[in-house]
This record gives structure tokens, sequence and C-alpha cells, in this order.
């Protein structure tokens, strides 16, 4: 067993008009090291592809999810969905990614764009071996995994980008290679990355698509733990067990709230530094101690954290306002979005006097839903979350 773990991000943009996108993606953990992903593309655009690529990729990811030999899932599939008699091509294609222990991924490939691996930010040639299954042309790889691997699943909407407009003949696919090995040098996140590459799409379609498109990203790293201490104690005799568990814990800590943080700093004999710069107007300032890498205001930047999570999650539309700004908030986010991969709360359960007044919005019961919301967020993400309460 390695420590290696991976970051899975899906972007899909509609066809032109349409309200339901064809391409479907899922996304199956079978244990905490082995997932199966599918993306399915269903024929045509609208309600009937949408349910006819949700069809296929839940009833593979469901089959594989269970155990069952990779051949029979595609079988089964293959046997399932017929093939158009007018235009002589399938109702559905398929890519389903397999990851095995964090150690291997198998790849099944049925009609759509092949799989582009990255390893070392430059394009990587794996094998392939051709299957014929009812009489459907399936190819099969098994890539062991390293770190820093990337790899990219597209629907045909991505390589047929900007036919008759900015290409003649679409966004070839050693041009989304070129582009892709540029985009991976920056550390983005699988969910940056996947938004960035359909984005361009969008952009090469003149934002009135032609086709959905879809990207699916697998990012292989290995696990970065983070610690975030979020309000005291209700007891103040648990102020020196919470802290020295919190300061134990390997990886990055961070510390949320001005009576916390001025608990840490008298626990570490160090000062706390605070600074006059705001940033953004509606987020406080953050603060300094030394040996802790990052120390915000309590609620408001919290609160603040879990609207980007949510959008993170969705269209992804703000992760450009919290990947290069510098309040607190965005600093989070960077920490927790894109650095971590286990994340320990520390949440201390004390109701703070200065949150009673009746015309504030922020209560205790507001804080302890800000940690479950934001915990049900990361592990959405595929983060490993650990809560414990104080």
């Amino acid at each position: 067993m390695n420590d290696l773990c991976v970051d899975i991000g899906f972007k899909s943009i509609n066809h032109y008009g349409e309200q339901l996108c064809g391409d479907h993606v899922d996304i199956v953990e079978q244990s905490e090291s082995s997932t199966v992903i599918v993306l399915a593309d269903g024929l045509g655009s609208g309600v009937k592809a949408s349910i006819l690529s949700t069809l296929t990729s839940k009833i593979i990811s469901t089959m594989m999810a269970a155990g069952l030999p990779l051949e029979e899932c595609v079988e089964t599939i293959a046997a399932t969905l017929p093939v158009c008699s007018v235009r002589g091509v399938a109702y559905s294609t398929f890519t389903i990614m397999h990851l095995i222990q964090n150690e291997t991924a198998e790849i099944i490939q049925y009609d759509n764009p092949h799989v582009i691996i990255l390893r070392n930010n430059v394009n990587y040639d794996y094998p392939k071996t051709e299957m014929n299954i009812n009489g459907k042309k399936i190819y099969k790889s098994t890539v062991r995994l390293e770190e820093n691997d990337i790899f990219i699943a597209m629907s045909d909407g991505c390589p047929h980008a900007g036919i008759g407009m900015a290409y003649n003949f679409g966004w070839r696919r050693e041009e989304i290679i070129d582009f892709m090995e540029t985009m991976s040098v920056s550390g983005l996140t699988a969910k940056n990355l996947s938004t960035l590459l359909v984005e361009e799409c969008d952009k090469l379609y003149g934002h009135k698509p032609g086709d959905d498109a879809t990207a699916c990203i697998v990012k292989v790293r290995r696990r970065e733990p983070m610690n975030i201490l979020f309000g005291p104690p209700a007891n103040r005799d648990d102020n020196d067990r919470m802290m020295s568990l919190f300061f134990s814990k390997e990886g990055k800590h961070i510390i949320c709230g001005g009576t916390t943080s001025s608990i840490a700093a008298k626990y570490l004999g160090k000062p706390l530094r605070a600074s006059l710069n705001f940033e953004k107007s509606d987020i406080p300032p953050i603060a300094y101690i030394d040996g802790v890498d990052l120390v915000t205001e309590g609620v408001i930047t919290v609160n603040k954290v879990l609207e980007y999570a949510k959008d993170y999650l969705g269209e992804n539309e703000l992760f450009e306002e919290w990947n290069y700004n510098r309040d607190g908030a965005a600093l989070i986010c960077r920490l927790l979005f894109e650095e971590a991969t286990d994340i320990n709360f520390y949440v201390g359960r004390a109701i703070n006097p200065a949150h009673q007044n009746p015309d504030l919005p922020i209560n205790f019961s507001i804080k302890m839903n800000l940690v479950e919301e934001l915990s049900k967020c990361l592990k959405q993400m595929g983060k490993r979350i650990k809560v414990s309460y104080f």
C-alpha cells in the first residue's frame, strides 16, 4: 500500500439551447483507495442523450463497484445499448477509469476520444489492447500510477470545438495535449484543470457549443494532512489539551477566530500580530503567529470559504477569485481545496458573547452548521475529514 491518492474533477457545458447535458460522469468509491469513474456520452443532445448517458454510466459504475469482472460489465452495457439504425453508431459511448488501490489504473474506452495521460507534465503514450465485445471495438489499457500523473478523459465535444469557426477540423488532439501540458505545470486541482479545458472549448465554440462537452480529470498525488482550529473549547480547562492535540498533528495548521488565536499564541508563547490590511472589504484581515501557517477571523471568513466550496462543487465560476486573492478566505481555500487531502477539524463549542447580540446574524448553531456543511463539501471533493469537538 502506498501513500498516493487521487484528486478527481469534472466540468461540462451543454449543447447551445439545451437545458440538460447529454454527457454524464459517475464516480463510485469501492474503498478508500479504489474508485470507478465512468464518463458516458449519449447520442445527440438534450433529454434523450442525457437519459442514455446517465443510464450507461450508472449501470457500468454500479456493476464494477459491486466487484463484477470488467469484461462482464462491458458486455452487459454493449448488449443493452442498441445501435442507431439511421446513423449506425451506438446510442452511448463511454470511458471507464478503474483506479485500484491507488497503484494501477484500468482504462476501458469505447468510441470516446482516447484518454490523454500526462506524466511529468508531458504526454505519455500508453499501450492499448483492442478487444471485440458483441461486435463493438473496445480498447483496454493497464497503467501503473506514478505521483503527478494526470489522466484526461473527454467527450467528443472537446475535440469538435471550433469546427468551421476557429478551426476547419476542430481542436486536434495534439493541440489539446499542448494546452493541457502548459496548464498542468501550474499545479492546479483536477476540478480547475477540467474547468479551464472546458472553458477553452466554450471559447472555440464562440460560447454557443455545437455539442455537449465534458472533461474529467484524475490527478495522482501524495497525501497531505491539514489541521484547522475553529473556536475555543466550551470548558477553559480544555484549552491546553485542545492546543496540544492540534499542534501535535503533522501537516499545516490553520487557526480561525480571534479568541482562538489568542489562546494559541499564549500556548505557544508567541506574540499575536494583527494585520490592518483589508484585502477585501467583506473579509476581516488575517493575523500572524510564529509556528502557525495561517491565522484568520472566524465565522465571517469560514462562511465565505463555505460559499467558495459550494461554487467549486457546482459551476466553479469563482475559482479565479479565491485562486488569486490574498484575503483570509481565499488563503484557506487554496490550502483546503488544492493542497490538503486529509483534514482534521478541531472545533470549540464555547459560546461567543459577541454573537449573542440579537441584531447580529451569527449564533452558536450557525457556527456548528458551518463546520458540518464545510465538512460535507470537502468530503464531496474527495478529502478525508475528521471532526473533533471540545
